[in-house]
């Protein structure tokens, strides 16, 4: 069974910065993501990255101040928020799926493994 468990969440002022971590229990996850939830709405992508690293993929809402990055040695995704926003309050997902190729990364559907989730809370 593959664990994901993420780490970093906390409470920070509008324009501060936050480092989320997942560590995962398993090395052969392809594709590796963040979602995230606020209260009474959808969960949404957040930001993507292929096992390489060559490939990520961000959201409109966040690209240009959020960055992912994932280290295969130690099997770890981390997600680097900068220039936080009230409305990035939400609780964080990481995800992970076994296949190099999904129909698309920014489905929720498309990954096989999460954690429990990391509550982000950005005060205005």
């Amino acid at each position: 069974q593959v664990q994901l468990v993420e780490s970093g969440g906390g409470l920070v002022q509008a324009g501060g910065s936050l480092r989320l971590s997942c560590a995962a229990s398993a090395r052969t996850l392809y594709t590796m993501g963040w979602f995230r939830q606020a209260p009474g709405k959808e969960r949404e992508f957040v930001a993507a990255i292929r096992w390489t690293g060559s490939s990520t993929w961000y959201a409109d809402s966040v690209r240009g101040r959020f960055a992912i990055s994932r280290d295969n040695a130690k099997n770890t995704v981390s997600l680097q928020m900068n220039s936080l926003k009230p409305e990035d309050t939400a609780v964080y997902y990481c995800a992970a799926d076994r296949r190099i190729y999904l129909t698309t990364t920014r489905s929720p559907s498309e990954y096989e493994y999460w954690g429990q989730g990391t509550q982000v809370t950005v005060s205005s």
